[in-house]
């Protein structure tokens, strides 16, 4: 999502779809939200008591929730406008944090309150995974079912998407690396994966950027990161789009993967 966020504006094929359509973008929080699904079915098997399961389920949620509010509500304006507040009138409450925190509260709970319900062994008949999960299927179903009925039944006004762009051109573990014995290549991925929510806050949220240029020189412009994007990778490759592209892969995601190992190495992790 750094790379999308930060490099989307200037390459479309890897920037979310205005509004119809789809790209590669796109598909990240489908697949994000399928992988916290799985995480949630085997991180419960450790906790066999109800009453401690919910209690965490609800703290993380709220959690989420408040990050979500804090940093994609409005309040925060990193990485360049180094102003802070929020119009109550727009905030937006329903940002990504928020929907992944109520997709996982309504997940854990059926999880943690079907799960002595379910039988140990799984039948070898047809349709056995049907059978031992129905009350996870029931409840999608009726999760589809009113999420059909307000995307349809309720009334939205016609808007109009104006592109401001002048340059623009309209879990678990990996089977790769437990199989082929290929974990070296993915150790980036790795640390960033065990520090996500530290990545998430400082580098896709801009938290760090925007403290950074909270420190400038005569004007806001004049700051080490517009200097590193444009004296490193925008003049070395005369091409703003290609400097930027290549700004947000190694000034972004390689440094805070590597900022995520130190951390890993050192036993520091930013939980929910």
């Amino acid at each position: 999502m750094i790379l999308v966020d930060d490099a989307g504006g200037k390459w479309p094929q890897i920037n979310h779809s205005p509004w119809n359509g789809c790209t590669l973008a796109d598909f990240v929080m489908p697949f994000f939200l399928f992988i916290v699904g799985v995480a949630i079915a085997l991180s419960f098997k450790r906790i066999t008591e109800m009453a401690p399961a919910i209690k965490k389920v609800i703290l993380r949620t709220l959690k989420l929730l408040f990050w979500g509010i804090l940093l994609q509500g409005g309040y925060s304006h990193a990485p360049d406008d180094l102003s802070y507040g929020v119009n109550m009138k727009r905030i937006r409450w329903c940002g990504i944090l928020q929907r992944i925190a109520l997709a996982y509260l309504v997940v854990s709970l059926v999880e943690i309150t079907t799960a002595k319900a379910r039988p140990t062994n799984l039948p070898s008949e047809r349709f056995a995974i049907f059978k031992l999960y129905i009350w996870h299927w029931l409840v999608g179903l009726c999760v589809f079912l009113i999420y059909f009925a307000i995307t349809y039944g309720l009334y939205v006004p016609d808007w109009h998407f104006v592109v401001h762009d002048e340059d623009s051109q309209d879990i678990g573990k990996s089977f790769t690396i437990d199989i082929w014995g290929l974990r070296t290549p993915f150790l980036l991925l790795e640390w960033m994966g065990m520090n996500a929510m530290l990545i998430f806050v400082m580098a896709a949220q801009a938290i760090f950027p925007a403290f950074v240029n909270g420190w400038y020189y005569e004007t806001p412009n004049n700051t080490l990161v517009h200097w590193i994007q444009k004296h490193i990778f925008i003049k070395v490759w005369h091409s703003r789009r290609v400097g930027l592209l290549l700004y947000v892969l190694f000034g972004e995601i390689l440094f805070w993967g590597i900022v995520a190992g130190i951390c890993h190495q050192f036993g520091i992790y930013w939980k929910l």
